[in-house]
């Protein structure tokens, strides 16, 4: 039916409808049974009339009921089927499946495979041939499969986490039609128009010509996404933004780098608007602490973006040597200076006592970024201090005035004359100087050079022979404006003229606020200038670190991915996938959307096709309750009957006891008894909390569940023995139906070939994990891996493992290092042996320390616990052990110490989920105190 997911298998029957009409006049007609009314056998009471007479036709209400009655039959009779399948067809003719897989297909993709599954399956039941064309795929080979082929290469397809072009697969299009000839097409269209959509449109038509086409859109949720995030003053903002109005409010959730939750922000869409706004209104330095920004509950590249240090509202902090700022504080350098930089930076100004009493206060606070106005000389301690705290990455940026131009500190990257040049001065010009060029290996490279800047004083930098690779903005006449130089981690600035208006008007233009945004964008990002003579210009460029899949999710960068430089500020494409690139420390995010992209609804109406909506659901045969409907009117039908024949009343009369008798017993029945809501749910969290518990994965398999029962059991009597914790029975558990968050460790044992948990147990351990909850993996099969380096991971228990971690946000993994805390939280351990000794223990990869003490720290750990174990060791079947106290399973290689390093190994592991890694640090105690002795 038009507008609504419905079809009959026998559509010819509704023509019985048309006999309602018919059946209304004979129900009109033909009276009710007359009423009975018994008299007392007296002579006088013959002529006495009823008081209530029986009707001459039936009442038009009942016959209402009987022709809705009746009408319920023949609609069931026509076999009605809700959701009935798609593309069904009478054509004999190959089938063209077009799919959209770009990011805006993701949220909805299992919708989208299951319509392509039923048109594979509905030309497969025909013997046509079937072909799947992806549109973003402009050079792929199209080639007709069988049904079976078809449905193993639709099972391959994934959607791509960038925005696809639709036009450059018309010509594959095209040809491919004019091989086949007469061809059916259904396109699965998700409904956004990604670019080029009119272009597209008026090309399928021609291309398609007087084939049969059908369009497939509607029916799922719209696409949502995330662009033009921004860190402002008070909060940070992003843009969310829709395809069309169906969707009015949603959550977007902020994340760390590790994937642990910082704030939730919930937007709502004005009627008609299809871009709204969501705002987190935090502190500063939590808000730098987000890198990953998403919609809660959608599962696309698209939704999320991502974050990186030019992301970060840097602290900067300002002072000014200069009295005047006092005095006239519109006309001060730090007014020129705060406005400049309040954009993008919350701005600190050290006002208060002298100047070098501010720095001292600012490098005490690890300011990444501070500006001298005018600063002259300075203390030796602060130029200590000040240039280990660049070494150690700080930026600092300075401006000249009169005390600077006399000063002389190593504070700069040139050496400076003494003195300065004005205009109409010794070292005079004849007339201000404009800026000239900015230098394409710095960081004002690309910047437009602004020709109404004038320049009327300035200091000069002693010319040698590398005083061009330290200029990043000269003047007309050739001599620096803005010199600059890394110095370690950090970068050294120098404007040689003033922050105010006294020596040039570059702080009035809007040129000076992208020269200080490049300068503290450029820090850790674009390639810093060369520091001598011998160093080449070049550009910096970032490998990807790791990328999004379509759907969102962080995944090793594909093989197509390239290098990108790192002033990179494009949306994402096939050479470069969104994700991170460059380093671990300091990494370049790249997006699916660019900030100034939008995503407008796709029209298709200009196409000469029929129209289809995907199904969400299966398809349903409502016979069974245009039957049950029916049948309940025909019980109601002659209810009303027996009440006007007086048949119930007489009924009642006769069995008044009996009926009383059996109302009292029914009405209990009938009302509502009182049940405890979510007492199973509740008696759950008591037991869970009441003490501290492990916990395990129910398989389903009763052998394995046993084994993994009682070394859970024999792990948590070895606690109480050993140590000081005592924790309750462990407790088994269902990932999809069960609250996890009662327990600090949750041990999985994989089994081979175990069908894959279902969406909500994936959600809610990824979920788990993300909050600070550890996942312990033991596929235990080390004994049965492969010779050879990688035979660990062609066993079947990890290839099922694989399976289950496909879903998951799994961080990036290493085999514990001898340095980890893990090895130490209890037992000083080499490794983690189970019933086997030789599979390896992988947890979450710590980050390398870079400093010259790495290699001497005893122990290294993350911020918190790894999300997630993986062994093969068994170590369950290890700590498993019989009522009688004895093991339950034999160890392989069987060494005499195995199984007690195996529950140390376990009690490690337990340690480490409870405490964290403070380990890290009382480790090192005994250097610290022998440190306080002398």
């Amino acid at each position: 039916m038009a507008g609504l997911p419905l079809s009959f298998a026998e559509p010819m029957l509704l023509l019985g409808l048309l006999s309602l009409p018919v059946l209304w006049w004979l129900l009109r007609v033909i009276p009710p049974r007359p009423r009975r009314i018994e008299f007392p056998p007296t002579q006088l009471l013959f002529d006495i009339a009823p008081k209530e007479e029986t009707p001459s036709r039936t009442p038009w209400w009942l016959t209402a009921l009987r022709l809705a009655a009746a009408a319920l039959v023949i609609l069931a009779a026509a076999g009605p089927i809700w959701n009935p399948p798609a593309g069904a067809s009478t054509s004999r003719a190959p089938l063209a499946i077009l799919i959209d897989d770009g990011w805006s297909a993701a949220s909805s993709w299992d919708t989208r495979v299951r319509a392509a599954d039923e048109l594979i399956a509905n030309a497969d039941n025909d013997r046509r041939g079937i072909a799947l064309i992806p549109l973003s795929e402009p050079t792929r080979d199209i080639t007709i499969m069988p049904g079976g082929t078809a449905r193993v290469a639709l099972r391959q397809l994934a959607p791509k986490p960038y925005s696809i072009d639709r036009v450059e697969t018309l010509g594959i299009i095209d040809r491919f039609l004019k091989a086949t000839g007469e061809c059916e097409i259904a396109w699965l269209s998700d409904g956004v128009d990604s670019g080029r959509g009119t272009e597209f449109l008026e090309g399928l038509g021609k291309v398609v010509g007087d084939r049969a086409l059908t369009v497939f859109e509607g029916g799922t949720p719209p696409a949502l996404a995330l662009a033009a995030a921004e860190n402002a003053a008070a909060k940070m903002t992003v843009k969310v933004l829709r395809a069309d109005g169906d969707v009015t409010t949603g959550v977007v959730r902020g994340l760390d780098q590790k994937g642990s939750p910082i704030a939730e922000a919930r937007f709502a869409f004005a009627p008609g608007n299809r871009e709204t706004e969501a705002s987190f209104d935090l502190p500063v330095e939590l808000r730098n602490d987000i890198a990953r920004l998403e919609i809660s509950g959608e599962r696309s590249a698209g939704a999320v973006q991502l974050l990186d240090k030019r992301w970060r509202r840097r602290a900067i902090g300002v002072v000014s040597g200069s009295s005047n700022d006092t005095a006239q504080p519109l006309l001060a350098s730090t007014f020129y200076l705060t406005r400049a930089l309040a954009p993008f930076a919350d701005v600190r100004l050290g006002d208060r006592g002298a100047p070098q009493q501010a720095i001292s206060q600012f490098l005490d606070q690890k300011l990444p970024m501070i500006v001298l106005a005018d600063v002259g000389t300075l203390s030796p301690e602060i130029r200590e201090r000040i240039s280990a705290w660049i070494e150690r990455g700080g930026v600092l940026v300075r401006f000249a005035g009169p005390r600077l131009a006399q000063a002389d500190d190593d504070l700069v990257p040139v050496k400076l004359r003494r003195g300065g040049r004005s205009l109409g001065g010794s070292l005079t010009w004849e007339k201000p100087q404009h800026l000239a060029a900015f230098a394409p290996d710095g960081p004002f490279a690309g910047l437009v050079v602004p020709k109404d800047i004038t320049v009327n004083r300035q200091v000069l930098a002693e010319p040698d022979a590398i005083l061009p690779t330290k200029s990043w903005a000269s003047l007309e006449d050739g001599t620096p404006l803005v010199t600059g130089e890394r110095r370690g981690k950090g970068v050294v600035a120098l404007f040689h003229v003033s922050a105010d208006m006294r020596w040039s008007d570059l702080p009035m233009s809007g040129s000076f606020v992208e020269m200080l945004r490049r300068i503290v964008d450029s820090s850790g990002y674009a390639s810093g200038p060369a520091s001598d003579a011998t160093s080449e210009a070049n550009i910096e460029t970032a490998a990807p670190l790791r990328t999004l899949d379509g759907f969102g999710a962080f995944g090793p960068p594909p093989s197509t991915a390239k290098p990108l430089t790192a002033d990179f500020r494009d949306r994402a494409s096939l050479d470069h996938p969104p994700g991170f690139y460059g380093p671990a420390d300091g990494p370049l995010a790249v997006n699916t959307l660019a900030a100034a992209d939008r995503i407008v609804p796709l029209d298709t109406s200009s196409l000469r096709a029929r129209q289809a909506n995907y199904t969400n659901s299966e398809p349903r045969d409502l016979r069974g309750i245009l039957l049950s409907s029916s049948l309940a009117l025909f019980l109601i039908d002659a209810v009303i009957v027996a009440l006007l024949g007086g048949g119930i009343a007489a009924l009642l009369r006769r069995r008044v006891a009996p009926a009383a008798l059996l109302l009292a017993l029914l009405l209990p029945l009938a009302l509502p008894s009182p049940t405890r809501a979510d007492s199973t749910t509740d008696d759950f969290a008591i037991k869970a909390t009441t003490q501290t518990r492990l916990a395990y994965v129910l398989t389903g398999n009763a052998d394995v569940d046993s084994i993994v029962k009682a070394g859970m059991s024999g792990l948590t009597l070895f606690l109480a023995q050993r140590t000081a914790l005592e924790a309750g029975d462990p407790v088994g558990i269902d990932p999809a139906h069960d609250e996890l968050a009662f327990f600090p460790l949750i041990y999985w044992p994989v089994v081979p070939g175990a069908p894959k948990p279902p969406r909500e147990a994936i959600d809610k351990i990824d979920a788990y994990m993300k909050q600070g909850g550890t996942v312990l993996f033991d596929t235990r099969d080390a004994i049965e891996a492969p010779p050879g380096d990688n035979g660990a991971s062609q066993t079947p228990g990890m290839q099922t493992l694989r399976e289950i971690l496909s879903s998951l946000d799994v961080p990036e993994l290493e085999p514990v290092p001898r340095e980890h805390v893990l090895t130490k939280t209890f037992y000083l351990l080499r490794d983690f042996p189970g019933r086997f000794d030789s599979g390896q223990t992988w947890v979450e990869t710590l980050p390398r320390d870079d400093d010259e003490d790495a290699a001497s720290h005893p122990a290294r750990g993350g911020d918190g616990v790894s999300p997630i174990i993986i062994t093969s060791n068994d170590l369950a079947g290890a700590w498993a052990i019989r009522p009688d106290g004895q093991p339950m399973l034999p160890l392989s290689p069987g060494e005499p110490r195995q199984r007690e390093f195996a529950f140390r190994a376990g009690v490690n592991i337990v340690m480490y989920t409870l405490t964290g890694n403070y380990k890290a640090d009382q480790v090192h105690a005994p250097a610290l105190i022998e440190r306080l002795g002398q």
